[in-house]
């Protein structure tokens, strides 16, 4: 089992900035895939970014390309998402997510989640 925790969320205004982790814990294993997802009220759960274990790969929704980078420390077992230029269409819970067989993956094939962290961009 996995367990996923994120940290970092908070209430800002329009072009701040913000950095989410993600830490892991439990029988986590190696060369696995993580991710950031988020989900707005009313409104399905969205891709956002998602690394591979050696961070040669990365992958971006197009609305957060340029602003937002995903980053991760095998030796802390954290996953980041540094978030600039925030807006408020940005606002929603930001999910973390373990374990996919690819970096294109749908949230049905993520294995782990945690629990959320609101971020919440104000006009």
């Amino acid at each position: 089992q996995v367990q996923l925790v994120e940290s970092g969320g908070g209430l800002v205004q329009a072009g701040d900035s913000l950095r989410l982790s993600c830490v892991a814990s439990g029988r986590t294993g190696t060369n696995y895939n993580q991710a950031w997802f988020r989900q707005a009220p009313g409104k399905e759960r969205e891709f956002v970014a998602a690394i591979t274990w050696s961070s040669e790969s990365t992958n971006y929704a197009d609305s957060v390309k340029g602003r937002f980078t995903i980053t991760r420390d095998n030796t802390k077992n954290t996953l980041y998402l540094q978030m600039n230029s925030l807006k408020p269409e940005d606002t929603a819970v930001y999910y973390c997510a373990s374990h996919s067989p690819n970096l294109m993956a749908p949230p049905s094939a993520w294995g782990y989640w945690g629990q959320g962290t609101q971020v919440t961009v104000s006009s």
